[in-house]
């Protein structure tokens, strides 16, 4: 089965505040691993950033190379309207798959969840591509299935593990200890390294 996730239907989900995956703040795993990156120079991306609240907190925390990457238009309007000084030009709105750039550091945030799950081979070969050599893909994976049909769309370590595999040197896999409440033993932390191709 495969689901009709363009740009309108993601414009629909936040028009009608149908964002059950929106926590109205930075995760705090994220929060805390960007807090303990020393060098604010390096180049971040954040796609499906929806609402940016990784952005947001990156850019307060002094790095000025950060981006902000959204199929939709309109959660995107709505955050630079919140955070006026965050320059435009580091704000793509577009389809992930088509963005072009080399990044040091990618941001997973409910984004690899919200895809299709038929694109996650694409997930993981796009994401190697983005990264510069060296490079790193960092964030939250939910760890468990849901009862409705998705987005979001759960799963398990050992399927994600195939998807990554070839792309990457995992230096952290496993569940994430730092949650929110809500997703407690939910989610897993993963740190992966760009292996060369």
């Amino acid at each position: 089965m495969t689901f009709d996730l363009d740009e309108n239907f993601w414009t629909q989900r936040y028009q009608e505040g149908y964002t059950g995956w929106d926590i109205g703040s930075v995760s705090s795993p994220i929060d805390q691993y960007l807090c303990q990156i020393e060098n604010k120079n390096i180049e971040v991306l954040v796609p499906g950033g929806g609402n940016a609240y990784e952005v947001a907190r990156a850019w307060e925390l002094g790095f000025l190379n950060v981006f902000l990457l959204d199929i939709s238009d309109y959660p995107i309007k709505k955050f630079l309207e919140r955070n006026p000084q965050f320059p435009s030009d580091q704000v793509y709105h577009e389809d992930f798959f088509n963005h072009q750039g080399q990044y040091d550091l990618i941001i997973e945030q409910t984004f690899f969840c919200a895809l299709d799950p038929q694109l996650r081979n694409a997930y993981a070969l796009k994401m190697h591509q983005l990264l510069k050599p060296g490079g790193k893909l960092v964030g939250v994976l939910f760890d468990r299935e849901f009862e409705k049909q998705g987005p979001p769309f759960g799963g398990s370590a050992t399927e994600y593990r195939q998807y990554f595999k070839p792309f990457f040197e995992f230096q952290t896999f496993e569940k994430c200890y730092n949650s929110i409440p809500p997703r407690q033993g939910a989610e897993l932390w993963i740190n992966l390294k760009k292996l060369d191709r």
